[in-house]
């Protein structure tokens, strides 16, 4: 698989997210498949920022560690990353902030500094000067550039716009002229017919929330599923749903809850420290059989932690939060794909087990942007159907039925009725305690035993109808190595399968979606050869490990963990099996 990686970094304020975003974008547009992160340090303002993106004719799952052109706004971009580079690497700077003496190292002076001075433009133009210079190597057509350029800052005034392509042409030509013989010609400008979107994980939720009916997002800013807040605020009022930016995460998940209550789908998004202070309505929501989506984006803890990287620290956190014993699911997403699916998915199963669904991702994810189809996107949400389980429409012809309407009635599947309130000559009590069937509080040991077990009737329930097991790539069969995991690790471990296939190391994939609760029988079946098992997670405990010994009984003792506050990357994998490519 034939692949080049683009990176930029400079100081915050210089538009590197801005420009990373338009680049990325830009390849798209020319063709190819794209994967990338941001890097940013947990400041209001100030620090160093990058964005890379790794560009490829193939389907891209993750990026990689070799970078193949370095854009330098600064000589601390240099200073951290020219350990990922090679002599075939190019590398943009102005030799007016920095001097790059290594002479195994292809460094193409830019005289950002000079331009931006005989322009009269500000320090931030920087980075478009670098585009059109980005550009010039990859000998793609510049008007796609410009064409950007139109539509990101028209309203702004032909004057902005004028300037910014000015400046992309100034590194254009730059780079056509003075350095004429540096170029990629396997990246050359492709045909498309534009069938891909190119979107972050934390946009692929709010299009899965959106196609799952959600109907209330509320939210309290938390790093890495802030921009879930303002991207659904930009669709609440095309769409109709109510998007509240609440004071604090005990009241987003009230907010939450209440809607609910009422009858409206609601889902709220945090990262670990909100969501600690959301269990004790977590388990509210166990108790009143209240069905909410949470979207979990996990970064490294514990307490504040390393706010804008990357970890999965948080699972058995999530498995097991809230006091008391009460069913919930949790589902983990690894692709912007499995995102919006899982994400409609989740909206469905909250309301067939009137319990909380935690999506729980990490910010590799949440903030790391792929180019995915258009097609697929929109077959799924036409093939998409909602259904609330046994929420009103039940009773929407059954009148005689409601005087006599348990809110918590046994059922065989654990599931109760839930009327939504407001029906005219009828009420029920729900609240926080303990209950028996028409909603009114108990002490006594028979009703807390019986509600118990209807609640934990559920899980079998969900169990029996819609846990699905892991998704198997490759051939466990003819495997030599089976990894397994979940969540964001499935994009780096396709990618180093797709490169030891071609050096005829033959592995396969077990990776999980529906981490809890798990089927043990079903699993088991997955597990039953001998084969050399190699559990991967971001964390130091390996806790997908553990719930799954836990659950299931099948202990994986080889693992590759990473807890750096970095992704794993597929040449670590590569490494840790110590085959030469």
């Amino acid at each position: 698989m034939q692949s080049l990686l683009w990176k930029i970094g400079g100081e915050a304020g210089f538009g590197i997210m801005t420009t990373g975003l338009d680049f990325a974008k830009i390849a798209t547009r020319q063709g190819y498949q794209i994967a990338g992160y941001m890097e940013y340090p947990s400041l209001i303002r100030g620090g160093h920022n990058t964005y890379e993106i790794h560009i490829s004719v193939d389907k891209l799952h993750s990026s990689k560690y070799h970078i193949d052109v370095l854009v330098c706004l600064n000589k601390e971009t240099f200073d951290l990353y020219k350990k990922r580079l090679s002599p075939d690497s190019i590398v943009f700077y102005d030799k007016e902030m920095f001097e790059i003496t290594d002479q195994n190292i292809t460094a193409l002076h830019l005289p950002l500094k000079e331009t931006l001075k005989n322009e009269n433009a500000p320090v931030f133009m920087m980075n478009t000067i670098t585009i059109g210079a980005s550009m010039a190597v990859f000998n793609w057509p510049l008007e796609v550039h410009h064409a950007m350029i139109e539509k990101t800052f028209g309203k702004k005034g032909e004057e902005v716009v004028s300037i910014n392509k000015k400046m992309s042409q100034i590194g254009y030509d730059y780079v056509k002229q003075h350095y004429p013989d540096k170029s990629f010609p396997a990246f050359q400008a492709r045909k498309t017919d534009d069938t891909n979107l190119v979107m972050t994980g934390n946009d692929a939720f709010s299009l899965g929330a959106l196609i799952g009916d959600c109907r209330l997002y509320s939210a309290y800013p938390m790093t890495p599923t802030s921009t879930v807040l303002t991207r659904m605020a930009e669709y609440a009022e095309k769409v109709g749903i109510v998007v509240r930016h609440a004071e604090d995460e005990i009241s987003v998940i009230n907010t939450a809850l209440g809607s609910a209550f009422a009858g409206v789908r609601s889902s709220v998004g945090t990262s670990g420290g909100g969501f600690a202070l959301m269990t004790e309505s977590l388990s509210f929501a166990g108790v009143a059989e209240i069905p909410v989506v949470i979207f979990l984006g996990q970064r490294p803890g514990p307490a504040t932690g390393m706010p804008t990287w990357t970890e999965q620290g948080d699972l058995l956190f999530a498995v097991h939060a809230g006091h008391g014993e009460f069913p919930k699911i949790v589902l983990a997403p690894g692709n912007l794909e499995e995102m919006y699916s899982l994400t409609a998915e989740a909206f469905n199963l909250a309301d067939r087990y009137q319990t909380p669904v935690i999506v729980i991702s990490d910010k590799h994810v949440n903030e790391s942007i792929w180019s995915t189809s258009k097609i697929a996107l929109k077959l799924f949400s036409k093939s998409y159907e909602v259904d609330r389980g046994k929420i009103a429409s039940e009773f929407s012809n059954l009148q005689s039925q409601i005087s006599n309407y348990k809110r918590y009635q046994f059922a065989s599947d654990g599931i109760s009725p839930m009327l939504i309130p407001g029906l005219q000559g009828h009420f029920y009590q729900a609240n926080s305690y303990e209950h028996i069937e028409d909603g009114h509080t108990t002490e006594l040991s028979k009703s807390r035993v019986q509600q118990v077990n209807k609640r934990n009737k559920k899980e079998i329930t969900y169990l029996k109808n819609h846990f699905k097991g892991p998704e198997i790539i490759g051939d466990i069969n003819t495997s030599d190595v089976v990894f397994v995991s979940w969540g964001s690790n499935k994009g780096s471990i396709l990618d180093a399968m797709q490169l030891l296939k071609e050096v005829g190391k033959t592995t396969s994939l077990i990776h999980f979606t529906h981490l809890f609760p798990l089927d043990e029988k079903a699993i088991q079946k997955v597990f039953k050869l001998k084969k050399r098992y190699i559990l991967i997670e971001n964390n130091s405990h390996g806790q997908f490990g553990r719930l799954l010994r836990q659950q299931t009984g099948i202990d994986i003792e080889e693992k590759l963990l990473k807890y750096d506050g970095r992704q794993i990357f597929r040449e670590e994998i590569i490494d840790y099996l110590k085959i030469e490519m």
